[in-house]
C-alpha cells in the first residue's frame, strides 16, 4: 500500500475479518520482535566484554594470627590430688592467678619438712668439703716439710761424701808416705845387715834398725787400713745419700697419695653436694607446681577436670583458656588445583557468619558487607581432607574486622586474582579450567582491554 489517502482501512472493523490483513499484521509484530532481539544480543555482546575479576571461593574459620593467642589447655606438671579450685568457667584471670591447688600422692614427697632436711644434708656435705680441704692443706704442708727436710738431709750427706773424699786424699798421702818410709827402712836394714856381717856395727845397732823397720811397716799397714776405712766411709756416705733420697721419696709419695685420696674424697663430696643441691632445687620447684596458675591473661572457657579429691596424672588437662588479647586471622582451606595460583600478599575478601553481605564475586567493588585480608602463610602439605591451609591476616588498608568476631566462627573467602572479560570467565567455567590457566593469553587480553 502506498498510504496516499488519509482514510485508513485499519479503522474499519470489517478488515480484521479478512485473512490477508491478519497475515500482514502478524508480520509487522514479528519484525518488532526481531528488532528487540537484535538489541538484546548487542547488549549481551557488550556485557560479555565487561571486566570480571577472577576469584577462588572456599571456606574456613576464624583463628588468631599468633600461636600464643589461640585457645589452649592448661596441664598439670606433676601427678597429684585436687584439693581446691580458685576459678569458675567464664571467669577472667590474669597471668599468674591461681587456678587450682593439688597435693602430693607419691610417698617419697609426703614429708612436710623435706626441703629443710634436704637443706641440712647439703650443709653437712658442704662441711665435709671443708674438712677435706683442711686435710689437703695439711698434706700440702707435710709435703713441703718433707721436701725441705729431704733437701737438708741430702745436703748433709753430700757434705759427708765430700769430707770422705778429702779424708781419702789425706789417708792416701799418709799411706804413700808410710810406703816410702817402709821402703827406705828396708834398704837401711839391708845395709845394716851387711855392716853387721862385716863387723862394722854391733848387734844392738842392728836390732834397733830392725825395730825401726818393723815400726815403719806397722805405720804402713796402719795408714793402709786408714785409707781403706776412709774409702769405706765414702761408700757408706754415698749409700746413705741414696737411702735418704729413697726414704724421703717414699714419704713424699705416701703424703702425695694421701693428698690425692683426700682430693678424690673432696671431689666426691662436691659431686654429692651438687646432686643434693639439684635435688633440693627439684623439690623446691615441685612445691611451686602444687599451684596451677594461668600462663597469660584470658578467660576460663571450660573445666576439663572437675571435683575435689580426684587423682590426676602428670600432663592431665585441667582447664581450657582463651587469651584476652589476640589478633584475629582466618584459616582458609583451598583445593590443590587452586593452590599454585596463591602466594603471600594476595588479597582475599571474607564473609563472616552473622554479618549479612551482598556479594558479587566478580565485581568486588559492588559487594557489601565483606572484609579484606592478605595471605601471610601457606602450608606445604594438605590436611586430612585433602586441602591446603592458608593463613590470612586482616588488610590494614581495608575496613577493620568486626570486634565481635571470635575464634572458631565460620568464614567464606574469595581470593581476588586477575581481571578478565566476562566471556573468558564463562568459557573457563564451561571447560573446567582453573583461573589464570592460560597466563600468557590473559596478559594479552588485559593489555587489549586497557
Amino acid at each position: 500500500m502506498l498510504n496516499i489517502t488519509q482514510n485508513k482501512i485499519s479503522k474499519s472493523r470489517e478488515v480484521y475479518n479478512l485473512p490477508s490483513y491478519s497475515k500482514v499484521l502478524q508480520l509487522k509484530f514479528s519484525s518488532r520482535f526481531v528488532r528487540w532481539l537484535y538489541v538484546l544480543l548487542v547488549l549481551i555482546t557488550i556485557f560479555m566484554f565487561c571486566p570480571w575479576t577472577q576469584n577462588i571461593e572456599s571456606e574456613g574459620f576464624v583463628t588468631t594470627l599468633k600461636p600464643e593467642h589461640r585457645p589452649q589447655t592448661i596441664h598439670t606438671t606433676i601427678p597429684g590430688r585436687i584439693e581446691k579450685w580458685y576459678v569458675a568457667e567464664g571467669l577472667k584471670v590474669k597471668k599468674g592467678d591461681t587456678i587450682a591447688f593439688i597435693s602430693e600422692i607419691k610417698e617419697e614427697y609426703f614429708d612436710h619438712n623435706l626441703l629443710k632436711r634436704t637443706q641440712e644434708q647439703v650443709k653437712a656435705k658442704e662441711q665435709s668439703i671443708g674438712s677435706y680441704q683442711s686435710k689437703v692443706n695439711a698434706l700440702n704442708n707435710q709435703v713441703d716439710a718433707l721436701n725441705q727436710t729431704m733437701g737438708m738431709k741430702l745436703e748433709q750427706n753430700k757434705n759427708k761424701i765430700q769430707q770422705a773424699h778429702l779424708k781419702i786424699k789425706i789417708d792416701s798421702a799418709d799411706y804413700e808416705a808410710s810406703v816410702a818410709n817402709y821402703t827406705i827402712a828396708q834398704q837401711q836394714f839391708k845395709r845394716y845387715e851387711e855392716l853387721l856381717q862385716k863387723g862394722i856395727i854391733s848387734q844392738t845397732e842392728f836390732e834397733q834398725r830392725k825395730l825401726k823397720l818393723q815400726e815403719t811397716q806397722a805405720k804402713k799397714i796402719s795408714s793402709e787400713s786408714k785409707l781403706l776405712t776412709s774409702r769405706n766411709e765414702c761408700i757408706n756416705a754415698v749409700i746413705e745419700l741414696n737411702s735418704v733420697r729413697a726414704e724421703y721419696n717414699d714419704k713424699l709419695m705416701k703424703a702425695e697419695s694421701d693428698k690425692f685420696s683426700a682430693l678424690s674424697d673432696m671431689f666426691d663430696t662436691e659431686a654429692a653436694v651438687a646432686k643434693l643441691q639439684n635435688q633440693y632445687a627439684n623439690y623446691e620447684n615441685r612445691t611451686a607446681f602444687y599451684f596451677i596458675t594461668a600462663p597469660q591473661d584470658g578467660f576460663i572457657t571450660k573445666a576439663l577436670t572437675t571435683g575435689i579429691g580426684e587423682t590426676i596424672k602428670e600432663g592431665t588437662p585441667i582447664v581450657s583458656i582463651m587469651p584476652a588479647d589476640y589478633e584475629l586471622a582466618v584459616e582458609w582451606y583451598v583445593s590443590p588445583i587452586d593452590l599454585p595460583l596463591l602466594h603471600i600478599g594476595v588479597k582475599v575478601r571474607f564473609i563472616f557468619d552473622g554479618w549479612p553481605s551482598l556479594v558479587f564475586s566478580g565485581w568486588p567493588g559492588l559487594s557489601y558487607g565483606t572484609y579484606g585480608g592478605k595471605i601471610v602463610a601457606i602450608d606445604n602439605v594438605t590436611n586430612d581432607k585433602g586441602k591446603y591451609r592458608v593463613l590470612v591476616a586482616p588488610d590494614k588498608n581495608d575496613h577493620k574486622w568486626p570486634v565481635q568476631l571470635r575464634p572458631g566462627g565460620g568464614v567464606i573467602g574469595f581470593a581476588l586474582l586477575q581481571d578478565v572479560p566476562l566471556w573468558f570467565e564463562m568459557w573457563r567455567k564451561l571447560n573446567g579450567f582453573p583461573p589464570k590457566f592460560y597466563e600468557n593469553n590473559l596478559q594479552t587480553i588485559n593489555h587489549a582491554n586497557k
